[in-house]
């Protein structure tokens, strides 16, 4: 009897000590509305006259401007997709988008963050946004602590408390494009910055 139960606890040890499952492979990710090609180019020239005002900021590089509709953050690979499953079920139609003026995140007189904002397309990118709060959510994930406001980030301050912003040039008149597509993206981070490497793409209806 006495040989059953040491047996009994070991094996109970050895249960404690195995994994439940295979951890799945993690990605930083976060789902985003890309820019298409001559908006990103024109976007390049302006992004490089404004380095060269306010060196204070780390400017984005054309090829990562996207509209941020979630940032869902470290997860498995398997539940960033299974949430873009749920979206492409219930995403809607295409929309058009239209970028606005300048504007920034501040932390008192410093500035923090510059952004472009969006004069079109507001709706439907809220729209997407809620829907995809709804299912980070269901997938158990933290909710979103901040409400959604739509803009196209183009430059962070180095310093953690923010900069002084000089006065930049007048951004560039892009033309309105249509949205057809909301992508799952998984960013990489590295010494240059982030690389952001598309995984998925859920198509919006015609």
């Amino acid at each position: 009897m006495a040989a059953v139960a040491a047996e009994l606890v070991g094996a109970a040890r050895l249960a404690a000590q195995a994994p439940l499952t295979e951890p799945g492979p993690r990605i930083r990710a976060f789902f985003a509305i890309a820019l298409p090609g001559p908006q990103r180019e024109e976007l390049s020239r302006y992004l490089e006259a404004c380095a060269a005002a306010s060196p204070e900021f780390r400017w984005a590089v054309h090829e990562n401007l996207h509209l941020t509709l979630r940032f869902v953050g470290s997860v498995d690979r398997e539940v960033a997709e299974r949430i873009a499953g749920s979206l492409a079920a219930q995403a809607g139609p295409a929309f058009q988008v239209a970028l606005g003026e300048v504007g920034t995140f501040k932390r008192g007189r410093l500035v923090r963050v510059v952004w472009l904002g969006v004069r079109e397309g507001v709706g439907p990118m809220r729209r997407l946004a809620d829907l995809l709060e709804r299912e980070c959510r269901a997938a158990g994930l933290e909710p979103e602590a901040r409400p959604f406001k739509p803009h196209l980030t183009l430059a962070r301050a180095r310093p953690r408390d923010g900069a002084p912003l000089t006065e930049l040039p007048p951004p560039p008149k892009l033309e309105p494009w249509r949205a057809h597509e909301v992508v799952l993206f998984s960013s990489h981070l590295g010494r240059d910055g982030a690389v952001h490497e598309p995984i998925r793409a859920v198509a919006l209806g015609d």
